[in-house]
C-alpha cells in the first residue's frame, strides 16, 4: 500500500513538473509582453503629450486625456496578458463592465459634472483669467476642474460652482472680446433741456482719457418715466479699462450736472395732513 502511494505521489509530482515546464514559455512570453507593453504605453503617452503641447491643448484637458488613454491601454494590456496565459478574458471583461455600471449608478451627479467639465474644456466658453457670470455668481475664473469651476469674486471671495450648473445655463463672458461698451444711464427732470444734457454727456465721453474715438459716443433717450426723462450715454473702451471708465463717468456726470444746475430726480414722498 505504501509503495502504491509513493508511486502515485511521484507520478503527480512529475506531472506538475511537466506542466510547469510546458507552461514556462507561455508565462515568460506573457511577462515579456507585459514589460514591453508598459514601456510602449509610456512612449505613446509621451508622444501624445508633446503633440497636445504643440497644439496648445488646455492643461486640464491634457491631464484628463492622458489619464483616459493610460487606463484604456493598461486595461487592454491586462486583458491581452491573461488571454495569453490562458485565463478566460471574457469573464474579466464582464467583471470590469459590471464594476463600471455600479460606479456609474452610484455617482450619477458626479458623472454629470464630469461630462460638463469635459464639454467646457473642449468648447472653451471661458478660460482661466476670464471674468464671467454664471449660475448667479460673477468673478474671475481661477480654476477649471473636471467636476467644478472656481471663481474669484470681486470681494476676493471664492465661489465653487458645479460644472453642470455652468454648462447647462447661460454664461456671460466679459473678457472674451478686446473692446467693451460703457453704458451709463442717467435721469433728468422734465424741465431740463434735453439737447443741453446730450451735449454735456457727449463732452464727458470725449474727455474720458480711456474712451475710444471710434465708434463715436452716442446718447439715447430711453424712457419717458413717471418723474424723469431717462437717457443713456454709450461709448467704447478697452475691456481692461471698463470699470474705471464707468466709475469716472458717473462721477463726472454728477459734477457737471451740479455745475449746470441740471436736476437729477430722486424718489420723494409727500404727506398731506
Amino acid at each position: 500500500m505504501k509503495e502504491f502511494s509513493s508511486i502515485d505521489f511521484e507520478g503527480l509530482v512529475k506531472g506538475w513538473i511537466t506542466d510547469v515546464i510546458n507552461f514556462t514559455p507561455t508565462l515568460v512570453g506573457a511577462i515579456i509582453l507585459h514589460i514591453v507593453g508598459r514601456y510602449a504605453i509610456r512612449f505613446i503617452l509621451k508622444l501624445l503629450k508633446n503633440l497636445m503641447v504643440r497644439r496648445q491643448v488646455d492643461v486640464v484637458l491634457q491631464s484628463f486625456l492622458l489619464q483616459v488613454v493610460r487606463w484604456v491601454f493598461y486595461v487592454a494590456l491586462f486583458l491581452t496578458t491573461i488571454q495569453i496565459i490562458g485565463l478566460p478574458a471574457t469573464q474579466f471583461i464582464a467583471i470590469i463592465t459590471s464594476a463600471f455600471v455600479a460606479v456609474g449608478l452610484a455617482l450619477q451627479g458626479s458623472l454629470s459634472n464630469f461630462a460638463s467639465g469635459i464639454m467646457i474644456l473642449i468648447f472653451k466658453p471661458f478660460r482661466l483669467g476670464d471674468m464671467i457670470e454664471g449660475s448667479g455668481q460673477k468673478g474671475t475664473v481661477k480654476n477649471i476642474g473636471l467636476f467644478a469651476t472656481t471663481l474669484n469674486k470681486v470681494d476676493n471671495e471664492e465661489a465653487i460652482i458645479p460644472n453642470t450648473q455652468l454648462f447647462s445655463n447661460s454664461i456671460v463672458n466679459y473678457s472674451r472680446e478686446e473692446k467693451r461698451r460703457v453704458c451709463v444711464k442717467v435721469s433728468v427732470g422734465y424741465g431740463s433741456n434735453i439737447q443741453q444734457v446730450r451735449q454735456i454727456l457727449l463732452q464727458i465721453a470725449k474727455d474720458e482719457p480711456k474712451a475710444l474715438s471710434t465708434p463715436e459716443p452716442m446718447v439715447y433717450v430711453e424712457e419717458l418715466a413717471d418723474s424723469s426723462v431717462n437717457l443713456s450715454l454709450r461709448y467704447w473702451c478697452m475691456n481692461a479699462d471698463h470699470f474705471g471708465c464707468y466709475s469716472r463717468t458717473l462721477e463726472a456726470v454728477k459734477m457737471r450736472f451740479d455745475q449746470e444746475g441740471i436736476e437729477i430726480p430722486f424718489p420723494q414722498m409727500q404727506v398731506h395732513q
